[in-house]
């Protein structure tokens, strides 16, 4: 293998990468920025099984549904929108 002035080789291609063959799939979903500024947000994420579509779940914790009952004047607040009924459901 040729060699460089420094004595490093010339590739540095590695026979036991074990990265994942880059897809079209991959690139359809893939956050584009050029700089620093964001082109194009990421509209997926890889996960264990490929590319999955959507937001990954937070912290490895997908929400779950609940039903519950709340006060009439507690719901009234969360409806209109206020920041403090909002934040005290999620």
């Amino acid at each position: 293998m040729p060699e460089n002035a420094n004595g490093s080789p010339a590739t540095l291609l590695d026979s036991n990468d074990d990265a994942p063959e880059l897809t079209d799939e991959m690139f359809e979903i893939a956050e584009f920025s050029i700089g620093g500024p964001v082109i194009r947000p990421a509209t997926g994420y890889l996960g264990p099984n490929g590319v999955v579509k959507g937001r990954p779940p937070f912290r490895d914790r997908a929400k779950q549904q609940a039903t519950l009952r709340l006060d009439p004047d507690v719901l009234a607040e969360f409806r209109e929108g206020r920041p403090a009924g909002r934040g005290r459901l999620t």
